[in-house]
């Protein structure tokens, strides 16, 4: 077996007397992803600050049991007067979603974006040695630009030297593909509050594989390279990301009626269809977006237009492709796909990610119709390797739904990290969590650069 090692903090169990280093308040606490590194490294923490139920019930069965009675629990950030004093760091995840698309980027104008001046008050108030925040990558997003900078003048005005960095946990040992941004301050009047620098990516590899335990005798080939026009008939799309390889086959499927990349599976892939059938669904396919047909991006089409497109067409044979669930009549009589949304997936799959493959997408609070394959395949071409997928894990149904356990580990969580007891909780919190070992790093560079260790 050939396998890297995804990077967890383990600890044995967590330490009760440990010798303290450092003293830090945990904003925004979740489920505690700050937390766990900033213990390692050595931190005491004087109080945390939470308002959903059930991420406290996470977090005190983890942390608070261990504890003295001197901790506090601080409430809602919005109304907090005083934090305890002597902080060295202050540490949170401010809520991201007025940030980012799923929150439709509101920034100020929805009240959670206003919690980041409740943030500021209270470091200007404390006045902690350093801080670290952590938010979405949305958060420096063009279209954010202007907000983004109020944010950090407001940091600088109050005394302190800001830096920020758009960090991406698969440089820190995670199988995951994870953007966030991290602010880290330090006040002025300390010796080298300038000289803070965000540690250098790891030089670790993982791959999706180091988080499954059931999988058995798995040993990486050698993928065969091949040209773009084999690979995207001659024009590779922009939209690849930095683990897609332009000379690779991808390492994961996306099931899609809206795509037609190498490996997309359509609806007509997996439902018995003729190839007249499947010419005539990849006719829409490649047509919907053309303006000519609508404003819209993705238009349906008439009998007409397809008829201009199809030599010979009839409509009982769209009426066919309706009556298998692949197109569907608007009100205005015109053909579209069924699956028209383009992460709704198909039959209840968005995405299959070969084990082999070095990430997941980023786990996410909604959750999303993402699997792993158990197992892998390989092929020299295009048609063999979607044809293999098809036969030997599709059909065969040999891929499994992302666990609250495999959730964990994506986020670097240690294994005796106590998650909540429903599933779909557990992943929800972890997907709103901080990847630890991304922390972890942030937070020794910082503790280093004001002498703390």
């Amino acid at each position: 077996m050939n396998q890297t090692k995804t990077l967890q903090l383990n600890l044995p169990i967590r330490l009760i007397n440990q010798s303290n280093k450092f003293n830090f308040v945990d904003l925004f606490a979740g489920i505690g992803g700050f937390r766990i590194p900033l213990e390692k490294l050595g931190g005491n923490c004087l109080g945390y600050s939470e308002i959903d139920r059930k991420a406290i019930q996470v977090y005190r069965k983890n942390f608070i049991s261990y504890l003295n009675d001197n901790e506090i629990s601080l409430g809602d950030v919005s109304k907090i007067t005083n934090l305890p004093n002597n902080l060295d760091i202050i540490v949170g995840g401010v809520p991201c979603q007025p940030w980012s698309v799923a929150g439709r980027l509101r920034g100020f104008d929805d009240p959670r974006g206003q919690l980041w001046f409740d943030v500021i008050r209270l470091v200007h108030q404390s006045q902690p040695k350093s801080f670290i925040f952590e938010n979405v990558r949305g958060l420096v997003n063009p279209s954010n630009q202007e907000n983004f900078q109020i944010l950090l003048n407001k940091l600088e005005n109050i005394g302190y030297c800001v830096k920020w960095k758009l960090i991406n946990s698969y440089d820190f040992g995670l199988p995951q593909n994870r953007e966030r941004v991290f602010i880290v301050g330090i006040r002025n009047d300390l010796e080298n509050s300038q000289e803070y620098r965000f540690p250098n990516a790891l030089n670790i590899k993982p791959k999706v594989i180091d988080i499954i335990d059931d999988i058995k005798d798995f040993e990486t080939v050698q993928k065969v390279k091949l040209d773009v026009n084999t690979l995207f008939g001659g024009s590779v799309p922009p939209s690849r990301t930095r683990f897609q390889k332009d000379d690779e086959l991808n390492d994961f499927f996306i099931f899609s009626d809206l795509r037609n990349g190498h490996t997309t599976i359509h609806s007509w892939d997996i439902i018995k269809t003729s190839n007249r059938e499947k010419m005539i669904c990849l006719t829409l396919l490649k047509n919907r977006r053309r303006k000519k047909y609508g404003p819209k991006d993705g238009n349906p089409l008439s009998y007409e237009n397809l008829a201009e497109l199809i030599p010979q067409l009839k409509v009982t044979e769209l009426e066919k492709l309706v009556s298998k669930n692949i197109f569907r009549t608007t009100i205005d009589n015109k053909y579209e796909f069924v699956n028209s949304k383009n992460m709704s997936g198909i039959q209840g799959v968005y995405r299959i990610v070969l084990p082999n493959s070095d990430i997941m997408p980023t786990l996410t609070a909604t959750g999303a119709k993402d699997f792993i394959a158990t197992e892998c395949i390989y092929a020299d071409n295009p048609e063999d390797y979607k044809k293999l997928f098809i036969d030997k894990i599709y059909r065969k149904k040999k891929f499994k739904a992302i666990t609250a356990k495999y959730a964990c580990r994506l986020q670097g969580f240690p294994d005796w990290f106590i998650f909540h007891e429903q599933e779909e909780i557990a992943k929800k919190q972890f997907g709103n969590a901080v990847s630890v070992p991304v922390v972890y790093h942030i937070a020794k560079q910082l503790l280093k650069t004001i002498n703390i260790i």
